[in-house]
């Protein structure tokens, strides 16, 4: 197959990849494992099942994958490009119109409009975010250790304390399962990379940079996130991915709307909604939050920053990566991770829901999206979802 034609493939793969993961990556399986044969089934589970212990998301990381099996890394740059483009296409578009439809930039008057639309889709991407947190939580807390991880991590995300710091404590935790020596290792690890990470220049926002909307927050004066800032943004969040997008949700929205404070709850969530509805890995609300915060550069170095180590662990490390994986001693560790994770997203939802359920609409909107997004399997039922809790929305005024 020539990388063109690994190329166009992947693109038409981006642009039907509604559903989420689970239905993105059983496109995948049906055409290329059950149909074509590129590799055969035991190995395409031993595959994701790497993918699954790698923050990132998986179907990207399948399509390079796949891409690098059939042309090469260049092959597998342009086939991960190709599963992504569609997506990043689309939510560009609709970041434009979103900020576009107020009323002197982002900061001004929210259209009749644009308020019974987000009065809809608010609730339901609360919703959403639950159900993924639940499936999440289903797999990761299967030892009383774990819960204990998933509740100290929660705890710490209540207190203030910097999320990374809680996930280190979960993993340490998890720790005390196999090898109690290694807890003190493992605590004394956790410190000095939380310590490192304080210091990054990426912590703080910068101003500068573009000027064409005035913060939610209502000041006077913008405080303008600087595209170093949405890298990191960016960057993080494709590093903590553990379990699927949704992992990724928490840790962005405590960098734009608690820390970085470019944005409010009720516009992160419409960025959530957007990218529910899009042929796209959900990691795509990424780029709205770029978009948000400094324009068409900051939409590209924050989509740059989330995915990035989708890529790399695939192009430059995966045969490492896989052999430090499949290593029994790192299991445990890993799995602390992404029951600290399951603490951060549940914090995180009951902090969404206090913005989107304030008032009867909203628990009504909510109530609606949740009977669909429990009550029916399909590819569509995120946009199903949303698309009922508009619906009751635009009914009770």
């Amino acid at each position: 197959m020539t990388r063109t034609a690994i190329l166009v493939r992947f693109l038409r793969f981006g642009a039907l990849a509604f559903g989420g993961p689970v239905h993105q990556i059983g496109m995948l399986k049906r055409e290329l494992v059950d149909e074509e044969r590129w590799i055969e089934p035991e190995r395409f589970r031993r595959v994701l099942g790497v993918y699954q212990a790698l923050p990132g998301p998986e179907a990207t990381e399948l399509s390079v994958h796949f891409g690098m099996l059939r042309g090469g890394r260049l092959g597998g740059l342009l086939a991960g490009l190709g599963f992504m483009v569609p997506g990043l296409l689309l939510m560009l578009g609709a970041s434009a119109l979103y900020v576009a439809a107020f009323d002197g930039g982002v900061g001004g008057a929210r259209p009749a409009l644009l308020v019974t639309l987000s009065a809809g889709a608010a609730p339901a991407a609360v919703v959403l975010m639950a159900r993924g947190g639940w499936r999440i939580a289903n797999g990761a807390l299967r030892h009383p250790l774990l819960i204990s991880g998933a509740l100290a991590a929660a705890a710490a995300d209540l207190a203030g304390i910097p999320f990374w710091i809680g996930l280190l404590m979960a993993g340490a935790l998890s720790e005390l399962r196999t090898n109690r020596g290694r807890f003190v290792v493992c605590i004394a690890l956790a410190a000095l990379i939380a310590a490192g990470i304080a210091t990054l220049p990426w912590n703080e926002p910068a101003t500068g940079g573009w000027t064409g909307y005035v913060p939610l927050s209502g000041s006077a004066e913008p405080v303008l996130p600087s595209l170093l800032f949405l890298f990191g943004v960016g960057l993080r969040g494709g590093l903590l991915t553990f379990g699927g997008a949704y992992t990724s949700i928490p840790f962005v929205r405590a960098l734009v709307v608690g820390r970085g404070g470019f944005m409010s709850d009720l516009v992160f969530l419409d960025g959530l909604a957007i990218g529910s509805l899009l042929p796209a890995p959900l990691v795509i609300f990424s780029t709205f939050v770029g978009y948000v915060g400094a324009g068409l550069p900051g939409a590209l170095v924050t989509t740059l920053g989330m995915f990035l180590p989708a890529f790399a662990f695939t192009l430059l490390g995966y045969g490492l990566i896989e052999r430090i994986v499949e290593a029994p001693r790192v299991h445990a560790f890993l799995d602390g991770i992404t029951a600290g994770v399951v603490g951060i997203v549940a914090v995180t939802v009951v902090r969404l829901a206090d913005a989107a359920f304030n008032d009867l609409r909203g628990v009504l909107a909510g109530f609606a999206a949740a009977i669909v997004v429990f009550s029916w399997r399909s590819a569509y039922a995120s946009i199903g979802a949303i698309a009922a809790a508009i619906a009751v929305a635009a009914a009770i005024r």
